[in-house]
């Protein structure tokens, strides 16, 4: 894929157009997320570094209360577009040809754009509403006090019973929109004069023109991010940054102006 440069300003709300592309194209925007990675190491481990610490942290609050965890660690990818927003800058830099650093994230974090802001608070809003309807779910329903892993291992996911059918089904229906609005909608926004409901809109669209490359990319940002998980959070410090840049050469070649 190759992309024009951009000026370091925000590009005006121009028309877009939205290719279709192979389902197999997330193999690329990973090998162009990696290049990234590797171009600016520094950065990219530094973001992958505090989201271990931040999923650590989760861990340490309620080390014996699994049954909130699980809603926790899996609402950790709704949010996951808004912490990845330093890494959408440093890719941006890298294709205008500019250094990025530290520096780089910290303009992106102090311009105070109240439309990532908003953007950001309804993410969270749907993650934390999803932490409740989990711990919900599992406390009420599960047969036994779900307060390790093993509990829930045990108790939910290879029970005689109809609850991590249920919690992934639920799972799911919550995730699929949020995924739909947020996928795009977040580089969008940081890289385009354009509402926050233009960038949701615009975002829905790319599915809609994608819906078989769009549900693989997802399934792979799951998997990955579950593959960091099972490192002891290891894992993220590569994996998160990796997806993060990746995820911005996704929205460079799923949205284009359309001159």
């Amino acid at each position: 894929m190759t992309s024009t440069a951009r000026s370091t300003s925000r590009s005006p709300a121009a028309p877009v157009v939205l290719p279709e592309v192979g389902t197999l194209r997330f193999l690329d925007w990973l090998a162009l997320g990696w290049r990234d990675l590797r171009r600016c190491p520094a950065v990219a481990l530094a973001h992958g570094a505090v989201l271990a610490a931040f999923g650590a942290a989760i861990f340490g609050f309620a080390p014996h209360r699994f049954w909130l965890l699980a809603g926790a660690f899996s609402g950790f990818l709704l949010v996951a577009p808004v912490l990845a927003t330093g890494l959408y800058a440093v890719s941006r830099a890298l294709e205008q040809g500019a250094p990025p650093g530290f520096s780089t994230v910290r303009a992106v974090w102090q311009s105070g754009d109240s439309r990532m802001i908003r953007f950001g608070m309804l993410l969270a809003l749907a993650g934390t509403g999803w932490v409740l309807t989990s711990a919900a779910m599992i406390t009420l329903w599960a047969p036994q006090p779900i307060n390790e892993p093993a509990d829930f291992l045990r108790h939910v996911v290879i029970a005689d019973s109809w609850l991590f059918e249920a919690w992934l089904a639920m799972g799911g229906l919550l995730a699929a929109p949020v995924f739909a609005s947020s996928v795009i909608a977040m580089p969008m926004l940081l890289d385009r004069q354009c509402g926050v409901l233009d960038a949701v809109l615009t975002s829905w669209r790319v599915v809609m023109v994608n819906p078989l490359p769009m549900a693989a990319w997802g399934a792979v940002i799951m998997m990955l991010t579950a593959a960091g998980m099972a490192t002891a959070l290891l894992g993220l410090i590569v994996l998160m940054p990796l997806l993060g840049h990746a995820s911005w050469h996704a929205y460079r070649d799923l949205v284009r102006d359309a001159a």
